[in-house]
């Protein structure tokens, strides 16, 4: 699985917060804040375990917690701390915490640990109390002092310590003592009078013991201290411990959800005023909380703490009054600051943000009702796929992201996995008709209080959220994101790729041994480990998650799709194809035709093929596979899915294989990122997860592969593709880089394919092979159907909630977003060139499985999108316009590609320039008349729109850094053309180059000199004189040449045209249009037949001028100046008419 750089490692400082300490205890960023008043004089340990014991530990909480109970002043530094799952191991560090120096148990008796407790309890393992994870502690000279299991016991044994992964020494072979205790949610379970048991949580006071919530009367009021006064200016209450009275407004109430309180602020306060310290406070009150109203002002006495790093007042039953007395409310503050320093003075305060904020994860929108926002209008980024791991820029990149997040919460402790209140009541946030995508903009349109939990800031409305008082109580809009189809890219055929989130025929039920996810009523929805099914638990379930991968599928409508995760059937007794195969035949019933087939298994593979595999599918009236596939047979993969080779070619207009066209593409699976073992393959820390070793030798073999089979096969095409488990910028992608391989979706998109922790990046790639590869693409896109949508749309997790969320849709068929490319420009022909009627593409939601192996955590995205309505499907008119006879040579194949196809034809005139110098798109013709828009999608940098005049259009190199960028030209969200662009440094020369346009005229057009053909030479020095030749290819016009000076943006243009108005078809043939002392050429057609009135130049108010008195900028057109002598004629000698014959003439644009 994904890994991200964790804060406070390498280098990116640790968000400093309220310490996190029992009183009393030493400095130690792993020890919980007590969440009750601290007992006013030491603790009496009861009678445990010498010299230390577990005495609570809770698992059912936002922040999972071990509690250690020993004398006061007891030093625990270097002990270690951790939880073991129902099988006996430790599966990551993650589950381990050892105790810094300086730690000692503070007055209260008892010491609270951070650590999260195996999921083999958080997924319902242990729900039934019969059999769960256990928790241990072990001193610095590494003895077991404590080994406690959460349930009872399965077979009369409970668990024991198994060797491997992480597991201490002192537990292997050791079994645990069962608890016989479940947490309800909400609480965790205690040892109470020795006796465990499910109660509120009390971490670092001993249950049962002093420190609880009083139940004593309440001590009298004394004298009133502002809330300001009690917050402090620092992260911690400088009164805590103390009884306090004081007063405030109500501005959220939580009788419900589990919070068991309310805000309280000084009347008056917020707005705009500036401020030192927080004038707002949390009341932790389960007796007064039903007492209280919103708007109300109270008193309230009660002992001050801090718990999970927010102040808090913890007040018994006759510890709050209502006041008669009339006050200003508090006002809400309008922005939100970005240090912690600036919102530990807003803490417990009402604001309404008026700043843009993003979302950025809502994987534990179905869990806590949660989403991760990231203030700003761009989600989180994982650093190492911005940049390598552990540079300066990758860090800045994870410091950032500290500051911008932010959590949007529901007002509630419920966690809607196991409470079955909570399932029975429909999610916050999460609706069939609306999802919050991550992405999506988020504005806030009523109030909400700023708290602190769990070591996160969080935006709490005003009363607790769900989907029953959504309209009244969610305080924000979120924007819909979706996309019904993904963006058309230019291109005959397409290739792209699909993570199928273990798509297997072989359901759970259909083997032994095999446990589930269950849903709320109890029923298998997906396998959880036992077996080697990692798909779904019945054919029911099956269909489900079908549905949903094949309305996707059929909606990218590609011409060749890699997928990964899909069953290897050998492994199930079954021809290795017949997962693949019958997913083919689903797709055809879906389409209502024959379109797709797959690729046969070669006869070689490895010996340990792994359950899940890659393959290729394809539909056979666009491509052709040439020869047989073959798998990499190399230790390297040893851990992994063997990578799939085959080649294939486009169809020509008769249906027969363009060989010259012909391409290898190698489908690729990488080891996750969720564990590994042998050198290199540890979790460093530095965001590139565990097996890193083995995911850069994986690279390194498969370049080598794709070597082979490239010279074998004589072609210079090559694409790698599939889930390589590694983000853009790290160690296994520089292999590729260095090799040769250009990144498409890094190069032609802005947009990624995966979110893991609330951090987006790509783990899926198409990578080109420098030269005729790279050279056929021609645009691509991402189609953010799942990554960015919450899980709670997944097929896995139908029926956790009474709101169902799954619909037969695209929406989260998987956790990866499919990569498409378009290759190949549209000038060669393609197949069926009989217009055909479109099949409709009606979506149908499907939920996916996890993508990861059952032992790595599930993936983070969380749905947080609205469901769409699936319309009904309706017959598209056919675009492609009937037949006409051949107006060109009758021997030239007629193209087949739609008339209003994006791509056809499509170029520009320099791929190099300095900030400032034009770039000229020729080719547009069919585009004529419309604004486009330039997009530098590297940053992105915005280029605004232009107006296309004479088949072509105009940009400007922004002001950007030097380097290898990506210009792309957009109409509305359609790629039109994209293409690699280096932009140099002001000392760095510009690449010359020459362009046309139009490329084919009408005689009329050509004769006229406002139309003519419009010649550009740019990538040279100002002041320089160039000299253009113009030479026609077997016609009876004479040529030309012509000296132009250079403008100062390295640029000379001229407009061609015929003299011979009397009689244009004189002029019918093509020409070549040279630069004299360089090898450019660039060259145009007269033809009866071109597309009439589109102007070489134009002299309307449209113009894009690079220069001279008529400005520069993107206009679509050119005003060209003309002088008197221009317009009379050529100059001497420029244009001699031949007998007969006619001129070519040159209309030359003012460079000054």
């Amino acid at each position: 699985m994904p890994g991200s750089i964790p804060q406070g490692t390498g280098g990116v400082p640790p968000r400093t917060r309220k310490p996190i300490l029992t009183a009393g205890a030493a400095a130690a960023a792993t020890v919980l804040a007590v969440g009750f008043a601290p007992a006013a004089t030491a603790a009496t340990v009861p009678d445990l375990p010498d010299p230390a014991a577990i005495t609570e530990i809770g698992y059912t909480l936002p922040a999972d917690f071990i509690e250690v109970a020993a004398d006061p002043g007891t030093d625990l530094s270097g002990w270690t701390v951790g939880s073991v799952t129902r099988g006996g191991s430790v599966q990551a560090a993650d589950y381990l915490v050892t105790l810094p120096e300086g730690t000692q148990v503070g007055e209260s008796g008892a010491l609270a640990v951070e650590v999260q407790i195996t999921n083999s309890v958080n997924s319902g393992a242990a729900a039934d109390g019969s059999y769960g994870a256990s928790a241990f502690v072990i001193d610095a000279e590494g003895t077991l002092h404590d080994f406690q299991q959460i349930g009872g016991v399965a077979g009369g044994r409970g668990v024991t310590g198994a060797a491997g992964g992480q597991t201490p020494a002192a537990v292997v072979g050791v079994e645990a003592s069962p608890t016989g205790a479940v947490a309800a949610s909400g609480e965790s379970i205690q040892l109470v009078d020795g006796s465990w048991t499910s109660a509120a949580p009390t971490p670092g006071t001993l249950p049962g013991g002093p420190g609880a919530e009083p139940t004593e009367p309440p001590v009298e009021p004394g004298e009133v201290t502002a809330i300001a006064e009690i917050q402090g200016t620092g992260e911690e209450s400088p009164l805590q411990g103390q009884t306090v009275t004081t007063r405030g407004v109500v501005t959220a109430a939580y009788p419900t959800g589990g919070l068991n309180g309310y805000f309280i602020q000084t009347p008056g306060t917020g707005g705009e005023e500036e401020r030192e310290a927080s004038d707002g406070i949390f009341v932790y009150s389960s007796a007064t909380v039903n007492d209280v109203q919103t708007g109300q002002y109270v008193e309230v006495t009660g002992q001050v703490s801090e718990y999970y790093g927010q102040t808090q007042i913890t007040v018994a039953a006759g510890g709050a009054s209502v006041l008669d007395e009339a006050v200003e409310a508090p006002k809400p503050v309008a922005s939100f600051p970005l240090t912690d320093e600036e919102r530990e003075a807003l803490e417990g305060m009402l604001l309404q943000p008026e700043d843009v904020f993003t979302v950025s994860d809502n994987y534990q929108a179905n869990q806590y009702g949660e989403l991760l926002l990231a203030l700003g209008e761009e989600p989180l980024r994982q650093p190492t796929d911005v940049a390598p791991p552990l540079s300066d820029e990758a860090l800045a990149v994870e410091a950032e992201n500290a500051e911008r997040e932010v959590i949007l919460d529901d007002g509630s402790s419920w966690n809607y996995m196991n409470n079955s209140q909570a399932q029975g009541t429909p999610f916050p946030y999460l609706y069939p008709e609306a999802s919050p995508r991550v992405g999506a903009q988020v504005s806030f349109t009523s109030p909400v209080v700023l708290g602190y939990g769990f070591d996160a800031w969080r935006f709490q409305p005003l009363e607790q959220l769900t989907g029953d008082n959504a309209e009244a109580a969610q305080p924000v809009l979120i924007e819909d994101t979706r996309q019904d189809a993904p963006l058309e890219v230019p291109g005959r055929i397409t290739l792209a790729s699909f993570n199928v989130l273990n798509y297997f025929i072989t359901t759970g039920d259909q083997l032994d041994g095999c446990q589930y996810y269950n849903d709320r009523e109890g029923n298998p929805v997906t396998v959880r480990g036992g077996c080697d099914a990692r798909g779904a638990a019945n054919a029911e379930s099956f269909e489900r998650q079908q549905a949903k991968i094949v309305e996707a599928i059929n909606r990218m409508d590609t011409s060749v799709l890699s997928l990964e995760e899909i069953e290897n059937s050998s492994r199930f007794d079954l021809d290795r194809d017949a997962a693949l195969a019958q997913l083919v035949e689903a797709l055809n019933e879906h389409a209502g035709e024959e379109r797709w087939d797959y690729i046969r298994s070669p006869e070689q593979l490895p010996e340990n093929d792994d359950v899940i595999r890659t393959a290729f599918i394809y539909q056979p009236a666009e491509v052709a596979p040439l020869g047989d596939s073959a798998a990499q047979i190399d230790d390297a993969f040893h851990n992994a899915r063997a990578p799939l080779a085959q080649a294939f070619a486009p169809l020509d207009a008769s249906g027969e294989p363009e060989e010259e066209n012909a391409f290898l593409a190698i489908v690729n699976h990488f080891k996750s990122k969720g564990s590994g073992s042998g050198p290199g393959n540890e979790d460093t820390g530095d965001g590139q997860g565990a097996s890193n070793a083995d995911r850069v030798a994986q690279a390194t073999a498969l370049v080598s592969f794709a070597e082979e089979l490239r010279e074998e096969l004589g072609t210079e095409s090559v694409y790698l593709l599939g889930d390589f488990n590694s983000y853009t910028e790290e160690d296994p992608m520089q292999v590729f880089y260095e090799a040769g391989y250009h990144n498409i979706g890094q190069e032609l998109t802005d947009k990624s394919t995966y979110v893991f922790s609330g951090r987006t990046g790509s783990l899926d790639h198409i990578l080109a092979l420098e030269g005729p590869a790279r050279d056929a693409v021609q645009g691509a896109d991402i189609w953010q159907i799942n990554s960015v949508e919450a899980v709670a749309y997944e097929y896995s997790r139908y029926n956790y909630n009474v709101a169902e969320l799954y619909a037969p849709d695209p929406f989260r068929a998987s956790d990866h977003d499919p990569l498409i490319v378009g290759l190949f420009d549209g000038t060669e022909p393609g197949p069926s060139p009989e217009p055909t009627e479109p099949e409709p593409t009606t979506p149908a939601p499907t939920e996916p499985e996890p993508t990861t192996d059952p032992t790595e955590p599930e993936p983070t995205t969380d749905p947080t999108e609205p469901e769409p309505t699936t319309p009904a499907p309706t017959e598209p008119e056919p675009t492609t316009p009937a037949p006409t006879e051949p107006t060109t040579d009758p021997t030239e194949p007629e193209p087949t590609t739609d008339p209003t196809e994006p791509g056809t034809g499509i170029q520009v005139d320099v791929t190099s320039g300095h900030p400032g110098d034009p770039i000229t798109v020729t080719g547009l013709e069919e585009y004529e008349g419309e604004e486009l828009r330039g997009q530098f999608n590297s940053d992105p940098v915005d280029l605004g729109t232009a107006t296309v005049d004479g088949g072509a259009v105009r940009f400007t190199v922004p002001e950007i850094d030097a380097g290898e960028h990506t210009f792309t030209v957009f109409q509305g969200e359609t790629v039109v053309f994209s293409t690699p662009f280096e932009v140099l440094a002001d000392d760095a020369p510009a690449e010359p180059a020459l362009s046309v346009a139009p490329e084919r005229v009408t005689p009329e057009a050509f004769v006229d000199p406002e139309q003519g053909v419009r010649a550009t030479a740019s990538g040279f020095t100002a002041g320089e004189s160039v000299t253009f030749t113009v030479v026609p290819d077997g016609s009876d016009v004479t040529g030309l040449s012509e000296t132009v000076e250079v403008n100062a943006e390295g640029v000379a243009e001229f407009v061609i045209y015929g003299d011979n108005p009397a009689n244009p078809a004189v002029y019918v043939g093509s020409y070549t249009v040279g630069v004299e002392g360089t090898d450019l050429s660039a060259s145009f057609e007269v033809a009866e037949d071109a597309d009439p009135g589109q102007p070489g130049s134009g002299d309307g108010d449209g113009g894009s001028g690079s220069g001279g008195d008529n400005g520069s900028g993107g206009g679509g057109g050119s005003s060209l100046p003309r002088t008197g002598a221009e317009l009379a004629g050529l100059g001497a000698g420029l244009a001699l008419i031949a007998a007969g014959a006619a001129a070519l003439c040159v209309s030359r644009r003012q460079n000054g």
